[in-house]
């Protein structure tokens, strides 16, 4: 086997609408317009980060269902997007019964790991894995797979209450299936200046995570909330618009924290 070069991070919040998929989508887009090569593992059933990205439902013949099922490679279901060096593995419905597939295996929360320990998978810069807005054995699997977590965070009252149990189930996952895990960085999302609640909620955040949360904040912005009925992310809809420099900053942060870690 090729030794790894990839870094696998997953993309998780238990919480519905925070902007996971859309912080998948466009911060790939970024990652992958500065030349890295970087694959999207959408495993929600959902599918959103597939249709976000163009790609068709009709189109989705091998998906990640069959990837975790062992049916297919990641090679055989990888399919490219319209961003040159990104690629997905699409979702379809059939993930909402694949945990009742793999239930009673003895390695069902290491799947993902096993398909993209693959040499198919190794040549990625970057692989994201974006995740259903639940802690079931999908997002379990991403867990296991990945390097670290990077989790999206709504600016709003409750946020902090979700990610208690998050980052809880993070140590539960160390300390159990993958004791490499780490928290890449807390985004948060949905930020309007406007407000002064989504003020106290990034300083209330900061204050008690510190330096893991990035400082990059991402606004409201009508223009990313457009971009995926168009199939885009919305670094191709509308580059210029806040959202849009808002992703690319982060990118930067991603990996000037990936260039820390080597170093340290």
């Amino acid at each position: 086997m090729q030794p790894s070069k990839n870094r696998i991070i997953t993309i998780a919040n238990q919480k519905g609408g925070v902007g996971k998929t859309t912080t998948a989508i466009n911060l790939a887009t970024a990652l992958a317009a500065i030349g890295e090569e970087v694959l999207i593992v959408d495993i929600d059933p959902q599918g959103n980060a597939s249709t976000g990205l163009g790609i068709d439902r009709k189109d989705r013949g091998v998906s990640a269902y069959d990837l975790l099922t062992q049916n297919a490679s990641v090679s055989e279901t990888v399919m490219q997007t319209a961003v040159p060096h990104l690629s997905i593995i699409p979702s379809t419905m059939d993930l909402l019964g694949v945990e009742m597939e793999i239930a009673g295996m003895p390695d069902r929360v290491y799947k993902l790991k096993k398909a993209l320990q693959a040499d198919d998978a190794k040549h990625y810069d970057y692989v994201l894995i974006d995740c259903p807005p639940s802690l079931n054995l999908l997002t379990m699997n991403a867990m296991a797979a990945a390097h670290s977590i990077l989790v999206p965070l709504q600016c709003e009252f409750f946020a902090l209450e979700g990610l208690s149990q998050l980052l809880e189930t993070v140590g539960q996952v160390r300390d159990t299936l993958n004791p490499t895990l780490d928290i890449q960085g807390i985004v948060m999302t949905m930020y309007d200046a406007r407000n002064n609640l989504a003020l106290q909620v990034v300083e209330d955040v900061r204050s008690h995570l510190g330096d893991k949360v990035y400082r990059t904040l991402i606004p409201r912005n009508v223009r990313v909330s457009e971009a995926p009925s168009y199939g885009k992310p919305a670094i191709l809809y509308d580059l210029k618009c806040a959202g849009s420099q808002a992703y690319l900053q982060l990118a930067s942060e991603v990996i000037q924290r990936e260039r820390n870690r080597k170093a340290a």
